[in-house]
């Protein structure tokens, strides 16, 4: 099964994490949400499957591009 890595288009702080490992997601679903300029920016998944990681946690600070979960489809 190919690992997907889920990538932030904005840096920012991460405010929220709304997936958990384990869970399954869908092409579309909200991963986490970044707050960059007083606005929450969701991240969200680029193809379905089971969330096999989370790489980020609640007030990280990420860069634009940076992978903040894996997907396994």
């Amino acid at each position: 099964m190919p690992e997907i890595k889920i990538v932030t288009d904005v840096a920012g702080r991460v405010c929220a994490v709304a997936a958990e490992v384990g869970s399954s997601i869908s092409e579309g679903d909200e991963v986490a949400f970044v707050e960059a300029m007083k606005m929450e920016i969701p991240v969200v998944a680029s193809a379905s499957g089971t969330l096999k990681a989370v790489l980020v946690k609640v007030d990280d600070v990420v860069a634009e591009g940076q992978a903040v979960a894996v997907v396994e489809s």
